[in-house]
């Protein structure tokens, strides 16, 4: 159980896109099928595809359910704990800020951001 790098984008870029790169792992889709599916909502919703509620919506629609992680600082809970107490699962994390997708125990980001603390995550059911 390890951080993977991960970079879907079909050209490369590093982007601000973790909203993206986190739900194309999750899901198993490409880059390009869940930028069109988040920017179809968005589209729906008439807001951007990183705002949390757009692609929060996403998620639901793709049988993902929400669930909120218990405030229990100065312990913080870490990505890296998360994906080490969750071996089994497609799981997209989201900080506030940031969003990683944690699969069968490994964490994917284009950086490794085991250190962040998640606040809520959606899992697949």
């Amino acid at each position: 159980m390890a951080y993977i790098f991960y970079n879907p984008n079909p050209d490369g870029n590093l982007v601000g896109d973790c909203v993206i790169r986190a739900i194309s792992r999750a899901t198993g889709q490409t880059w390009d099928k869940t930028f069109a599916g988040v920017t179809e909502v968005a589209y729906e919703m008439k807001d951007m595809p990183s705002s949390n509620y757009v692609w929060a919506a996403y998620l639901k629609r793709k049988g993902f359910m929400k669930k909120v992680i218990p405030d229990t600082c100065p312990d913080c809970y870490t990505v890296r704990q998360f994906a080490e107490e969750h071996p089994r699962g497609s799981y997209v994390l989201g900080t506030g800020t940031h969003a990683i997708a944690v699969v069968d125990g490994n964490y994917y980001d284009s950086w490794n951001s085991g250190d962040e603390v998640p606040i809520y995550y959606f899992q697949r059911r």
